[in-house]
């Protein structure tokens, strides 16, 4: 009888083992998939992002640096003769998570190029592997490369706008109000028309941080807790001039992403810049989403905002 209660435990205590090794492996896996997902198709069936054909028409991947995540999608405006004015897309996904595959909408790579525009979406490094000073350094040298292949891409080089979305939408305006991201690229505010970013929530980095919430712990992992890093990544706190010229901020109804628009749409505006608050329905969590998803589709309220927006800058 003692030998199979000691038989039996050891099987306890290796099947424990095992769980916890398929739980740990679980989370592993869960974490390289966030930040870089896999698709996987059924026998005989092509892929490479989920995509219909007509979104993958003419589209080219470039890279814009050494490491794999530095590399954009761009696609080729229609029914335009000679160059054309650039959208280049910046993905949310907290700084540290999300990609150009899986953090946009299935509209806008159709949309954009249809309205007779070049349309790119980014791949930039992630924390914490890098800081967000990278990542916004990795926006401007994404807009640099596309610069420097616009003769073969088609882009008229006076006439780009940066969008981003959530944390993408915070370090569109960053890049858009602080020039040093840019000068280091050889490139200045003069050199973008006009910045969209999308619901976002940390114009002012100090604030939202002290606000607290169920995101206060990805702001830390982001930002730190020094106050004079969290001001200096703070896109409200650069406001003054030069800044790129026009600012639009589409919001749903989340009361930090109201708040956080108004307060940097004010100082924009004192500063003489042109700064435009664009409100939408949505809640929570889905409204985030929603708000980025459906851009694009010509029957969702945004689209035809953002097309006025970039119809004006372009002109």
């Amino acid at each position: 009888m003692a030998r199979i209660r000691v038989r039996r435990r050891r099987r306890a205590i290796v099947a424990a083992v095992l769980v916890v090794l398929v739980v740990v492996g679980l989370l592993v896996v869960g974490r390289v998939l966030r930040r870089h997902p896999v698709v996987v198709a059924a026998p005989g069936v092509t892929i490479g992002t989920a995509e219909s054909p007509a979104q993958q028409t003419g589209k080219r991947t470039i890279a814009y640096g050494s490491s794999p995540d530095q590399v954009y999608d761009v696609w080729p405006a229609q029914s335009v003769s000679g160059s054309a004015p650039l959208v280049m897309f910046v993905h949310g996904g907290g700084w540290t998570s999300g990609s150009k595959d899986t953090a946009s909408g299935p509209y806008a790579s159709t949309h954009f190029p249809q309205q007779g525009y070049v349309y790119a979406s980014i791949n930039y490094r992630l924390v914490p592997s890098v800081t967000v000073e990278d990542e916004a350094s990795d926006v401007a040298a994404a807009l640099r490369s596309l610069l420097d292949h616009a003769v073969e891409l088609g882009i008229d080089p006076g006439r780009v706008v940066i969008m981003g979305h959530s944390a993408g939408a915070h370090l569109v305006a960053l890049v858009g109000t602080d020039e040093s991201y840019l000068a280091a690229v050889g490139l200045s505010e003069s050199s973008v028309r006009g910045v969209i970013a999308i619901d976002g929530a940390a114009y002012d980095v100090p604030t939202q941080i002290a606000a607290g919430g169920i995101m206060h712990d990805r702001y830390l992992e982001a930002f730190g807790a020094d106050l004079v890093r969290q001001q200096a990544l703070s896109p409200t706190a650069h406001a003054a001039s030069p800044n790129a010229p026009a600012f639009l901020l589409p919001h749903v109804q989340r009361p930090d992403g109201i708040a956080q628009a108004a307060e940097l749409a004010a100082a924009l505006t004192q500063a003489g810049t042109s700064a435009e608050e664009a409100s939408f329905p949505g809640t929570g969590l889905a409204g985030h989403a929603e708000i980025n998803r459906r851009l694009g589709d010509p029957t969702y309220a945004e689209t035809p905002v953002v097309d006025t927006f970039l119809a004006k800058v372009f002109a």
